[in-house]
């Protein structure tokens, strides 16, 4: 008789694939999946971003929203509200949800949960880092930083005035200290060391959040590789262009890229080497998923950034399409965050009366 077993190890045989599975895999995760599943069919759909863009103030898409998932969020908010309180109502919607998720997890999937939050710590820090080399109060800059990716001692970063300081202080005890290791020679926290530091912390979260991956197996191994894959892609192709016309030397960048992906290592090697645009665009032409975004004429309203969400869109939609792992949840959380961009550039169009870019945002479902 089979019996069922805690553990990190143990645990990573419901996503292995085999047949067994389908018999194990419901012990611990079939409760927290069926759940994930109810929120993802929340997530609105063309009709309702048919009926959004329709709304003649955003007091009129409060009221749609409310025949949504979302509810009465913003019953208790005074008329008129504003696209920042729509964003962070909104917010607060997603993360009430991911922490209820959290909550029930057991491991390995408790881990993989702790890993969507590293991202939203990176940025965190780097919002607290840039803000106080800008002299902006430590309540302001607290106040906008993402909810998922607060810990205890971040208030302390705004006192720091080094990245070894930064480290020694604040982050040797947060589940990033082991991926600052290449940022403690950079002494100075001005914006090009910030941008650096951003970087390739964002390099070592990927590497290691795959490797995670790799070892739990399975479909999670094949649906989060793709999605990891299409991350590190994003940031080298991102990082290539942003740094074309400052002094970081061709070294230096080489260092910020991910050593995963779908361009490494062949196309990392060329993107090394490009000195401007038209070299950028030739390094990923033999990439079909990327050859269209850098293109001349391709589509003047749509910046590498939106092509990009719709490609991981497209991705994260898929994941919903497998049984067996945990992929889908990492995918809910970054389907939710395009539904509030989505959500918040339709109010932004309305409040400032640009009703002929209403519909320029990422449709979902």
């Amino acid at each position: 008789r089979l019996l069922p077993t805690r553990g990190v190890e143990t645990q990573a045989a419901p996503c292995c694939g085999f047949p067994a599975a389908m018999m194990t895999y419901n012990i611990d995760v079939g409760y927290l999946e069926g759940l994930l599943r109810g929120y993802r069919a929340g997530i609105l759909n063309s009709t309702d971003y048919a009926n959004l863009t329709q709304c003649e103030t955003i007091d009129d898409m409060k009221m749609h929203l409310s025949s949504t998932d979302y509810g009465n969020f913003l019953q208790n908010e005074p008329s008129p509200i504003s696209t920042t309180t729509l964003a962070q109502k909104t917010t607060e919607k997603l993360v009430e949800e991911f922490n209820f998720l959290r909550m029930q997890a057991v491991e390995p999937l408790a881990t993989f949960l702790d890993y969507i939050t590293y991202g939203y710590m990176i940025d965190n820090i780097i919002l607290v880092l840039t803000g106080t080399s800008h002299n902006r109060s430590s309540e302001e800059l607290l106040e906008k930083c993402h909810p998922l990716g607060l810990f205890d001692s971040m208030a302390t970063l705004c006192v720091t005035q080094s990245t070894s300081e930064l480290y020694r202080t604040v982050l040797v005890d947060t589940p990033l200290g082991p991926y600052f290791g290449d940022c403690i020679s950079l002494e100075d926290l001005d914006e090009v060391n910030i941008e650096i530091i951003r970087n390739t912390l964002y390099k070592a979260y990927l590497e290691d959040f795959h490797a995670f991956c790799m070892k739990v197996g399975g479909e999670t191994a094949e649906v989060m590789g793709d999605i990891l894959k299409l991350e590190a892609d994003r940031r080298a192709i991102n990082i290539t262009v942003n740094s074309l016309d400052t002094d970081l030397d061709l070294k230096s960048r080489e260092k910020l890229y991910p050593t995963i992906g779908l361009l490494y290592p062949e196309g990392t090697s060329r993107l090394i080497k490009a000195t401007d645009l038209d070299a950028v665009r030739s390094a990923i032409d033999a990439f079909p998923d990327y050859r269209g975004l850098l293109s001349e004429g391709y589509d003047d309203d749509k910046t590498i950034e939106d092509q990009f969400f719709e490609l991981e869109v497209n991705l994260n939609r898929l994941a919903f399409e497998q049984q067996f792992h945990y992929g889908m949840y990492y995918a809910f959380v970054k389907l939710k965050e395009q539904e509030i961009r989505n959500i918040v550039w339709i109010g932004e169009c309305i409040s400032q009366d640009q009703r002929g870019r209403i519909n320029q945002y990422v449709p979902i479902f």
